[in-house]
């Protein structure tokens, strides 16, 4: 029998290969503008195209899944993160590029909404605060990757291998899921009567999914928009990626760290308005300091502390018959969010002339985080948050 500790490993393997491909446009940002001729606002579109499906396919991508199955529907999804990146190698033409990222993207929505659940099918009952951390810090991980990686292979070998270490990782995802993973012999299967959320769930659901947003948000401007920051400043494309890569790394530490400790404290409300308050002011630090590295190395530290925090939002106003339409309605808005963000960061950056307004834009959005934890406060009573079972 697979252990489902091979099982987490093979998922968490598929989910780096996302970020790795969200990330992908962001680690070559200048060596791809010049390909393309495009400024920074054009890139920031482009980044920005990989969450264009989810804002629509977030909400069904849960009943696809039951309808055609997890393992195939996933197997699927990587076929389509692998036919975009493909299809973005065949030509530099802007309108080839847009729908390479836009089949891409797809792919990757389906993966992320689906491979959660199919977790927590492995561990519902055993460890799953513990699998779930570990699951979570894939995506760091694999943006890390992507900006060690991926500016030296341009640099060396050009745009084409690039997109050809992106295709490969997802098909190492693909082979893993493909070979490794099955569904648990006993799945639990809640079939209860159908639930109906009330106004105030919605907008407590839509209130945590901001707040998610606008996180990942100000964490994108980072990694997005920091290596170029830096090339500005006279760093070569591969130091820059590698220096800003040491956030994504140490995130992969704090992220656990900061639920273990929201859970230890009960103070989870406390450490999500603490840690995006100093993950903001650190941003803004960032572009106006010649220290880089203390910076970088501080904010690797704080920025991954609320997320556990504002993941465990839903778990207080979504009961377990409502979590699926629930976080339907959560992935919705973060992914709607997500499609914008980038794209307003480029366009601030290119209208003011550099990248450091991108990273002034996260660190406004981080800041607007307490507030709507206030909001999500004020609407109707919830619950004690709960493990995510």
């Amino acid at each position: 029998m697979r252990s489902r500790w091979t099982i987490l490993a093979a998922l968490f393997v598929a989910r780096a290969a996302i970020a790795f491909q969200f990330q992908s446009v962001a680690a070559v940002a200048p060596q791809l503008g010049q390909s393309l001729d495009a400024i920074l606002a054009d890139i920031g579109v482009l980044i920005g195209l990989y969450f264009a499906p989810g804002a629509v396919l977030a909400l069904p991508g849960g009943e696809i899944g039951r309808r055609y199955g997890d393992k195939v529907t996933v197997l699927a999804g990587l076929l389509m993160m692998l036919a975009g990146e493909l299809l973005m190698t065949a030509s530099t033409s802007w309108s080839v590029q847009i729908a390479g990222r836009l089949t891409a993207g797809i792919g990757g929505v389906l993966l992320n909404v689906l491979m959660t659940k199919m977790l927590a099918d492995w561990f519902a009952g055993r460890e799953i605060a513990t699998a779930m951390a570990i699951f979570i810090n894939s995506w760091p991980a694999g943006i890390a990757l992507s900006l060690m990686l991926l500016p030296a292979i341009g640099a060396m070998l050009g745009l084409h291998a690039v997109n050809l270490a992106v295709a490969g990782l997802i098909l190492i995802g693909l082979c893993l899921i493909a070979l490794v993973y099955r569904a648990p012999d006993a799945s639990v299967a809640v079939e209860g009567e159908r639930s109906n959320l009330t106004a105030d769930t919605i907008c407590a659901v839509i209130a945590a999914g901001l707040i998610w947003c606008l996180y990942n948000i100000g964490f994108a401007m980072i990694f997005s928009f920091g290596p170029s920051m830096l090339v500005e400043q006279g760093w070569s494309s591969a130091a820059a990626g590698s220096t800003v890569s040491i956030v994504l790394w140490l995130a992969a530490l704090s992220v656990p760290f900061g639920g273990f400790l929201a859970d230890r404290t009960k103070r989870g409300e406390a450490i999500l308005v603490t840690g995006c308050i100093a993950f903001a002011l650190l941003t803004l630090l960032l572009s106006r300091s010649g220290t880089v590295l203390p910076i970088v190395v501080a904010l690797g530290i704080l920025c991954g502390l609320p997320a556990g925090a504002i993941m465990s939002l839903p778990a207080r106003v979504l009961e377990q018959k409502t979590r699926p339409i629930g976080m339907g309605v959560f992935y919705t808005v973060f992914y709607a969010g997500m499609l914008a963000g980038p794209a307003v960061g480029g366009k601030l950056s290119t209208s003011v002339g550099s990248a450091s307004a991108a990273l002034d834009f996260g660190a406004v959005v981080l800041l607007a985080c307490p507030a709507v934890l206030w909001l999500f406060r004020r609407i109707g009573r919830y619950r004690p948050a709960v493990s995510p079972t």
